[in-house]
């Protein structure tokens, strides 16, 4: 079962003009009215057409929307990962002037053991 739908009045009315506008004498009104009905058919599938690029549009522009939230919430965890490493190195950092100092300490009271003996 097709569903069928009726042309609005402003369709019907712009393809009457327009079959109207290209009337060629001796031409009969049963004639126009045939090509008025086709126009309203091209007009009509003119629409349907403009509809579905239009919903092609729309669902193009989301799936480039939800992408980019995507990218963003990736690049929002990067930068939350790069936050922690610096946190890291900085107490990295706290720790070598401690542990350099160990280290010339141990080595002096070798230097001063092995001189003594």
């Amino acid at each position: 079962m097709k569903n069928k739908s009726v042309p609005s009045v402003e369709t019907q009315n712009e393809a009457a003009q327009i079959a109207k506008a290209t009337q060629k004498p001796g031409q009969t009104k049963e004639q126009t009215k045939l090509i008025a009905q086709g126009i309203e058919k091209g007009i009509a599938l003119y629409k349907k057409q403009q509809k579905e690029k239009s919903r092609q549009a729309d669902k193009a522009k989301k799936r480039a929307q939800k992408q980019k939230q995507i990218e963003q919430a990736i690049d929002s965890n990067a930068t939350t990962q790069q936050d922690i490493d610096p946190q890291q190195a900085s107490q990295r950092s706290r720790f070598l002037p401690w542990a350099l100092l160990a280290i010339s300490w141990v080595g002096f009271i070798a230097y001063l053991l092995i001189n003594k003996a």
